[in-house]
This record gives C-alpha cells, structure tokens and sequence, in this order.
C-alpha cells in the first residue's frame, strides 16, 4: 500500500541546512496499523505529509497504491488523496462557516459525487453525532470536532488513513474515546492505517511501531495480543 525508498528531506532554517530524514527506507502493507513515534522536531509530520503528497523530498520515492507520487503533478496528487487517502489532523481544520453534515460533505461536494448530504449524516451517525448535524464547529467541543474531523476524512471510504496526533488537543478520557473511534472505523472498512503519536498506550495497540530518530526509522514494535487481525 505505502513504500519509501531512499527518501531525503532537508529545510533551509537561519542559512543552516537541517536534513530531517535521511535515506529513508519503509513500507506498509494492506490493512497493516503502523504507528511512528519520536521526539518533536525529529519530522515525523514532515514524514506524514510526504506519504500523503502534501509536500515532496528532495530525493526518493514514494508510492502510494503503485503510484509514484513524485512523478505525479498537484492535480493528480489531489486526486489520489480524494479518491485513496483520508488524513485526520491533530488541529480539526474544519471550516467554522460551515455547518458539521456541509464540512462533513465538503471532500463529495468538491469530487461532484451525488448524495452527499445523505453520506455525511451516515457518517455524522456512525460517529456519534446525528444531533449535532447542523452546528457550527464552534458550538461543538473539542472532542465533536475532531469526530467530525474524522467523518470528513473517512466519507469517501479510502483505503488508508493517515492521523497526526488525532487526540493531541483533547483530554485524555475524550482521547480515547476518539482513538477507540478511529480504530473501529478503521476495522470497518479494512483500512491500513498509519499514525504519528505520543502516546505509548496508542503505539502500542497497532501492528508495528516505528521511531524515527536521526532522519531513519527504527522498528521498536513489542509483542502485542491483537495481533494483526483487523
């Protein structure tokens, strides 16, 4: 589903060159929950938005399905991640003009895909909030807008979803309510699922666990009684 190969990604930062990933190499199989940990700044999300195709290195290659992204223009990058890919934010970056079911039915809207409304109440459904259709995002709390978030990112079914830090700007009951969520729903539809967190307890509950350190990632997965089933 995902693989890197020698993937450099270097920022200019005060006239010094930092290099943020270094020859990196991975891959993600098909339904695989893959979780990548590290310290701030070591570019886990800088490593996010490159598998999404949001931002490009400097050298590599990434692939997406078969797809390589880098031989790929903005459009056709857009495209993928609106017919493949599903991204949650740690920030919800839902639009506050727009009512939770019309952000939810935003990435429909845009593709041209009929019905949309009606998905987007399926959605706003299955995350547990079917009364809170037509409030704005400030009239929700934190915790509502990261399940809208989550709606909007999985409505059109895509075969990976990509979350940075889902549950960073909640509190740690409605955080684990959250990850219960995304993790449900990644079941549901068979998903792969890769995301960057803080949290051990997090890590812990996917099939692998990498911690990119130095530009390269480093397997730190423990055994795990899941297993590898959903």
């Amino acid at each position: 589903m995902i693989e890197l190969r020698n993937i450099t990604m270097r920022y200019a930062m005060a006239g010094t060159v930092i290099t943020v990933l270094r020859d990196l190499d991975f891959s993600v199989a098909a339904r695989e929950r893959v979780a990548i940990v590290g310290p701030s700044g070591s570019g886990k999300t800088t490593l996010l938005l490159l598998m999404t195709g949001l931002e490009q290195a400097q050298a590599g290659s990434v692939r997406i399905n078969g797809n390589a992204l880098e031989s790929m223009n903005r459009d056709q990058r857009a495209d993928l991640r609106r017919t493949e890919i599903g991204i949650v934010f740690q920030s919800f970056h839902l639009i506050p003009s727009l009512t939770a079911r019309e952000n939810v039915a935003l990435p429909l809207d845009i593709a041209g895909v009929g019905g949309s409304s009606a998905r987007a109440d399926e959605m706003l459904s299955r995350v547990g909030l079917s009364e809170r259709q037509a409030h704005y995002p400030a009239q929700l709390s934190g915790g509502e807008q990261q399940r809208v978030a989550i709606a909007r990112a999985l409505i059109h079914r895509p075969g990976i979803i990509f979350a940075d830090e889902p549950t960073g700007n909640l509190d740690e009951t409605t955080g684990q309510s959250i990850m219960q969520l995304l993790f449900d729903l990644k079941k549901e539809s068979a998903a792969t699922l890769l995301l960057v967190t803080h949290d051990p307890a997090v890590a812990a509950r996917c099939d692998r666990t990498l911690r990119l350190h130095e530009g390269r990632l480093h397997d730190t997965t423990l055994p795990s009684a899941e297993g590898f089933s959903s």
